[in-house]
């Protein structure tokens, strides 16, 4: 743009000549690029002119202008019979809202030195006289207060009659309504007043209230009709049909603020009022899984939080009945933890399916099918006993990562396992699982029942990323001492057994050397026994090996989870069979004589009556060994159609001992923990209400859910020994002891 210089302006001559070219605007009228450009140069000429400025006189000639104009336009429209007012008002809007911004933009730089102006009487906080808010408006500001003045105040009643007769006719007669001029008509209301500072308040009055009460007043006809014709079901889908025609009709063409009343309007009118008859189906829709009744009640009611809340609380019981039957019945079947693993699983995909697509996601939904899972999960078959769950699934992870497990590939043996991850997440005494998972870990690392390293690994990993690296650690130790062991071996029979010019093994031998606190075996339950001469060499070397490595470190063996394999050279078919340590003990015995004493082989032995007699009738009871009377016979014609066999009780079970070990080793750090738990709370808060203090326990991140039992004896612990102290003559009350 370039800037004139200040000169004399004839504002007649200039008036003129701007005057035929804003009409011609205002008709839409093709105007040159030249001739628009010298009305431009004439506008800032007027209102820069010397010896004094035009723009007060520029102003009042646009409003006579403009208001001449609108003046024409009503006289157009009244002409016109009443069912053409619409058509016609929407026709010349148009024409002149189009107009009028082409004319504010003519008069841009008379609109900035105003609106300059303006600011400058806001900045100085002065009291400006009436002619300085007349002229410092932009001038389409102007135009649409000429509309709103000279065309729309006499007109308004019966547009805003006509509108609601529109609306009326697409309601109750399904008539076509050119929606699009209705809505333009509307946003005239709104936009005669925008620079006001109650902008809506003309449109509200005029045409939102009386629409607002027509509203009801249809959608109280037809939630009447309806519920005096169809069922619930029928109802909700009608219901919804009429909330969706509505939205089609009126979102787009009515001002945002009306449709959030028009609504609420929806949900009084359509729902609340008939809140007692939605709510007979409550639960039977629940119930009976109907999928897209539950739907469509969602829809109704997740504006409203307590129906919506009541609603979530029905499903939960629901859901909760459905898998506490689901438990219940487990004691059916002979293998219990597949089929629970299954059935919480096919629960779980079943009805998060269901909030998924029937209630969206919701938050009160989500969180009723975890509290409902965790529940079903947890449920304890007999009162004052630990659930199954922890045994359940660590069983089942255990069957999946043996080699036993067949017909399944390494892709759906992982994706078995990261569904039983979502189990896991549920369990209440995640502390118990982690003990049994770790038991049969030790089992699958020990005898070599492991299908696959990554499989072992990856299921570690998974519950690594659910309960941290603490949960874990133990267990990511066991793998880093198998691995240990395996140099550890090679060493021994590549290095020391040359170096010391020992005799090379006449049989493959391998240790296991464990770290005494990751891995749940005890030295306590260890049997012992006296090793056979033709074992005992290498294991003695093997110390040797150990002690001159690491100088301090002492090894305890664990013969009674060692096993071996035996070559039987005396039978006419050669057989390989695994077994125990005892058990090879008793059948080396065997090496020079076919019958011995059944009294003399346990002298031999040392061991213990129940551990003798329990691995002799495993060998008697395969037919390796033959007891007659006393005497215990070599069985020289042994056959088997397999050449490779086992004796079953080499995998050993669960010694009640070792479970018991393990379950006071787990009551133990519960304690520990819970008494950790308490005094970090208490050090915080100083003094707490006993209610509070469990509050507060329960929202910690624990491996357990403690019992109330649990958590008033620890109090009492931590009162005994000095930590916290009871409030005088308030008996629920604990202070923190510096």
């Amino acid at each position: 743009m370039v800037f004139l210089s200040p000169k004399v302006v004839d504002f007649n001559i200039k008036w003129e000549e701007l005057e035929q070219t804003v009409n011609a605007i205002l008709r839409l009228d093709k105007v040159p690029r030249d001739e628009w450009y010298a009305r431009f140069n004439d506008i800032y000429a007027m209102c820069g002119s010397l010896p004094e400025f035009h723009e007060n006189r520029l102003f009042d000639s646009t409003q006579i202008l403009l208001e001449e104009h609108v003046t024409n336009i009503l006289s157009i429209i009244q002409t016109g019979d009443t069912a053409s007012l619409l058509k016609d008002y929407y026709t010349q809007w148009e024409i002149y809202r189009v107009g009028t911004e082409h004319v504010n933009s003519l008069y841009q730089y008379f609109n900035v030195e105003n609106n300059s102006k303006r600011n400058m009487l806001e900045f100085t906080h002065s009291d400006p006289s009436s002619d300085d808010l007349i002229y410092n408006i932009m001038i389409g500001e102007l135009a649409l207060n000429i509309w709103k003045r000279i065309l729309i105040e006499p007109l308004k009643h019966n547009i805003s009659k006509l509108l609601l007769d529109e609306i009326d006719k697409l309601r109750y007669d399904t008539m076509t309504v050119d929606m699009h001029m209705v809505g333009c008509i509307l946003h005239s209301f709104v936009a005669v007043c925008k620079p006001a500072k109650y902008s809506l308040q003309f449109y509200q009055i005029y045409f939102e209230t009386p629409f607002l009460k027509k509203t009801s007043e249809y959608l109280k006809h037809e939630a009447s009709r309806l519920v005096k014709k169809c069922t619930v079901s029928q109802y909700m889908v009608e219901v919804l049909q009429i909330m969706k025609e509505e939205g089609l009709r009126f979102k787009t063409y009515l001002h945002a603020s009306t449709y959030k009343k028009l609504q609420s309007n929806y949900c009084q009118h359509l729902v609340l009022d008939n809140l007692c008859f939605l709510k007979e189906e409550f639960e039977a829709i629940i119930k009976e899984e109907r999928t897209e009744d539950m739907h469509n009640m969602y829809l109704l009611c997740r504006e409203m939080k307590d129906e919506l809340i009541l609603l979530a609380n029905i499903f939960k019981k629901h859901v909760l009945e459905r898998g506490i039957e689901v438990i219940k019945s487990l004691k059916k079947y002979q293998i219990q933890y597949v089929r629970f693993v299954d059935e919480v699983l096919a629960i779980h995909e079943k009805y998060e399916t269901m909030v998924m697509n029937n209630f969206k996601n919701d938050f009160l939904f989500t969180k009723a099918l975890e509290i409902s899972l965790s529940k079903i999960i947890n449920y304890k078959l007999v009162e004052n006993q630990q659930s199954k769950a922890s045994e359940y699934l660590s069983e089942y992870c255990d069957k999946l990562l043996k080699k036993s497990c067949k017909g399944l590939s390494e892709a759906e043996i992982d994706r078995k396992l990261s569904q039983s991850i979502k189990i896991f997440n549920y369990i209440d005494d995640k502390d118990i699982f982690h003990e049994i998972y770790q038991r049969k870990l030790a089992k699958r690392l020990i005898f070599r029942l492991t299908q696959s390293t990554d499989g072992e690994e990856g299921m570690i990993n998974k519950l690594k990323q659910t309960s941290g690296y603490a949960f874990t650690n133990k267990l990511h130790q066991m793998f880093t001492d198998t691995r240990v062991s395996e140099g550890l071996n090679l060493q021994f029979q590549n290095e020391f057994l040359k170096e010391y010019k020992l005799e090379k093994l006449n049989f493959s031998f391998s240790a296991y050397v464990l770290q005494n606190g990751s891995w749940p075996l005890t030295l306590t339950t260890a049997p012992s026994i006296i090793i056979p001469k033709q074992l005992a060499s290498c294991i003695q070397n093997f110390e040797l090996f150990y002690s001159e490595k690491f100088n301090g470190r002492k090894l305890k063996w664990l013969h009674h989870h060692s096993q071996v394999e035996l070559k039987l050279n005396y039978l006419e078919k050669m057989h390989i069979v695994a077994m125990q340590m005892f058990q090879v003990s008793i059948m080396l015995l065997f090496e020079n004589c076919i019958t011995l004493k059944y009294s003399e082989i346990n002298d031999k032995l040392k061991l213990n009556d129940e551990q003798f007699k329990k691995h002799i009738n495993s060998l008697i009871e395969c037919k390796l060994l033959l007891l007659d009377g006393e005497n215990v016979t070599l069985n020289m014609a042994f056959t088997d159609k397999r050449t490779k066999l086992r004796i079953t009780s080499v995998v050993q079970k669960d010694q009640p001992e070792d479970i018991q070990h393990s379950m006071n080793s787990v009551n133990d750090e519960r304690k520990v923990y819970l008494q950790a738990i308490i005094i970090r709370i208490m050090k915080v808060r100083k003094t707490s209400k006993y209610n509070q203090l469990v509050t507060e326990i329960f929202s910690q991140p624990n491996a357990f859910s403690p019992s109330t039992v649990l958590i008033k004896r620890t109090i009492d612990i931590l009162i005994d020994k000095g930590y916290l102290s009871r409030t005088p003559n308030v008996s629920d009350e604990y202070n923190y002891v510096a």
